[in-house]
C-alpha cells in the first residue's frame, strides 16, 4: 500500500465503491417501503405505529417554535393592548372636562333662569350683575359686583339674588361697585312677619347664613317658620321681597326681648349673579361706603 510521510494512503476508489453501494442499497430499501406502504392493512398498521412512536418526538421539535411564536403574538397584543389602554384613557380625561364644563354650564342656565323668572314677577327695575370676588370674613361680609357708575348703579341700591335679599351698595366705581351683604354685623335691616305683619329690625351676625332679631319683645306674636319679608320702611328696600325664615324662638330667661335667630332666603355664600333693584331715582348726595347709616325700622 502506498505511503507518504509513514502514514498509508487509504484508495479513494474503494471509498466510491462503498458509498455507491449505499445507495443502492438505500434505493433497494425506499423501492421496497413503498410497495408495502401501497399493500393491504398490514401497512397501515406499521404506519400508525410507526407515526404513534414519532409523534412525541414531533411535539418536542416543534415546541420551540410554537412558544416562540406564541411569546412574540402575545408580546404583539400587550402592546396593543397598551397603546389602546392609552389612547382610550386620553379619550376619558377629554370627556370627562367636557361634562365638567357642560355641568357648569347647565348649573349658570339654572342659576339664569331663576334671575329671570324671580325679575318677571316683580314690576321694579332690575338688571343682573356678577359677583367678582365675596368677602366672608365675621367682621366684614361684602361682594364686589362688575357694574358700576357707567351702569347707574348708585349707593344704597338694593342687590338680591333669585331666592331674596342679599344686601345694599356701599360704594360704586367706574365699573365695578361693593355691596354690603345683609349678614354683616354693621347691617341692620326693616323687616315684618309675613304672617302678621309685626315690623322690627334684622341684624347680621356675621354668619353668612343667619340674622337675629334683638329687639322683639318676650310676649311678640312669632314662631318657628314665620317669613321675614322687607317692611319697605327706611326708603331703601322696597316692600316684600323675602329676607329669612325664623329657625329658632327662645323666651327663656329674665330678659325683656326673645331671643330669635332666623336663616336667610338668599343664597349669600352660593350666587354667582345677583340682580340689582332701582325702585326709586339715585340719592342727589350719597354717602360714602364707610359712613353708611344703617336703617331704622
Amino acid at each position: 500500500m502506498p505511503c507518504h510521510g509513514g502514514k498509508a494512503i487509504k484508495p479513494l476508489f474503494l471509498k466510491t465503491r462503498a458509498l455507491n453501494l449505499r445507495f443502492v442499497v438505500f434505493v433497494v430499501a425506499s423501492v421496497a417501503l413503498i410497495l408495502y406502504d401501497s399493500g393491504g392493512a398490514e401497512s397501515k398498521r406499521l404506519r400508525l405505529v410507526l407515526g404513534t412512536l414519532v409523534y412525541p418526538v414531533q411535539l418536542a421539535v416543534d415546541w420551540p417554535v410554537r412558544l416562540g411564536k406564541e411569546f412574540a403574538d402575545g408580546t404583539r397584543s400587550r402592546r396593543a393592548l397598551l397603546t389602546e389602554n392609552d389612547t382610550l384613557r386620553t379619550r376619558q380625561v377629554l370627556l370627562e372636562a367636557q361634562i365638567q364644563k357642560l355641568a357648569v354650564l347647565q348649573a349658570e342656565n339654572a342659576r339664569l333662569r331663576e334671575l329671570l323668572q324671580s325679575s318677571s314677577r316683580l314690576d321694579d327695575r332690575l338688571s343682573i350683575a356678577e359677583i367678582l370676588s365675596m368677602d366672608l370674613d365675621p367682621y366684614r361680609q361684602s361682594i364686589m359686583l362688575n357694574r358700576g357708575l357707567v351702569h347707574q348703579v348708585h349707593v344704597g341700591q338694593p342687590i338680591i339674588d333669585a331666592h331674596g335679599v342679599m344686601g345694599q351698595i356701599t360704594h360704586v366705581g367706574l365699573n365695578t361697585s361693593t355691596a354690603l351683604l345683609i349678614t354683616d354685623t354693621n347691617h341692620s335691616l326693616p323687616i315684618e312677619v309675613n304672617r302678621n305683619g309685626l315690623r322690627t329690625v334684622a341684624q347680621g351676625t356675621g354668619e353668612s347664613r343667619w340674622l337675629t332679631l334683638p329687639y322683639l319683645p318676650r310676649n311678640a306674636d312669632i314662631r318657628e317658620g314665620d317669613l321675614l319679608i322687607t317692611s319697605g320702611l327706611g326708603g331703601r328696600f322696597p316692600r316684600g321681597y323675602p329676607v329669612a325664615t325664623v329657625k329658632t324662638v327662645m323666651r327663656q330667661g329674665g330678659g325683656r326681648f326673645a331671643q330669635v335667630r332666623a336663616e336667610v332666603t338668599a343664597q349669600v355664600d352660593r350666587s354667582r349673579e345677583v340682580l340689582l333693584i332701582w325702585d326709586h331715582p339715585p340719592l342727589d348726595t350719597p354717602p360714602r361706603a364707610e359712613h353708611l347709616p344703617a336703617e331704622e325700622p
